[in-house]
């Protein structure tokens, strides 16, 4: 048995454990131009920064390797902001408008299709809801352990009847 937390939103709940390929494809240009931001930050305070050191010369090896070490911890850390970013609309924590009329359309056209909403999983039931107890809400502690739902499961806190699903899943039967 998996139960779903259920938090009350200004917002309307889109999914409560969406896929990473779904998060990922739902960012926003915001959201790029953020993860762009914090990958040039890092390399650019640290040029600042041995900029006024007087005393390195500005071509020190050491240099070239922090100025790519800070861009990958930038391009990482400014992925996992990102990724939080598109959690929190499809959570409804936040203003998501263009998400919900791209998550209706998208899902609307799965079961027109007969197809499972969330995707196809040959994993065992058991296995589906305990990728979803893990990986639920990890978005809010990415500085702990960085987790993403990699698993399709049928665990995300709507009702597939809006979608017009329930008829197709009953069919199925």
């Amino acid at each position: 048995m998996v139960l779903n937390k259920e938090v009350k939103t200004k917002y309307p709940l889109i999914d409560q454990d969406p896929h990473a390929a779904r998060v990922i494809g739902y960012m926003r240009p915001s959201d790029l131009g953020v993860w762009g931001v914090a990958t040039a930050a890092g390399p650019a305070a640290m040029y600042a920064w041995e900029a006024g050191q007087q005393h390195m010369p500005r071509s020190h090896p050491s240099q070239a390797m922090g100025m790519k070490a800070t861009a990958f911890l930038g391009f990482i850390g400014g992925f996992m902001l990102a990724y939080q970013r598109s959690s929190l609309r499809f959570w409804g924590w936040t203003e998501n408008k263009r998400e919900e009329e791209m998550d209706f359309a998208e899902l609307t056209q799965r079961a027109k299709e007969g197809k499972p909403l969330y995707g196809e999983s040959d994993q065992p039931a058991w296995v589906q809801g305990s990728a979803f107890r893990n990986s639920v809400w990890t978005q809010l502690k990415f500085s702990t352990i960085p987790m993403f739902n990699f698993v399709h499961h049928s665990y995300h806190g709507t009702d597939p009847a809006k979608y017009g699903a329930r008829a197709v899943e009953e069919e199925s039967s």
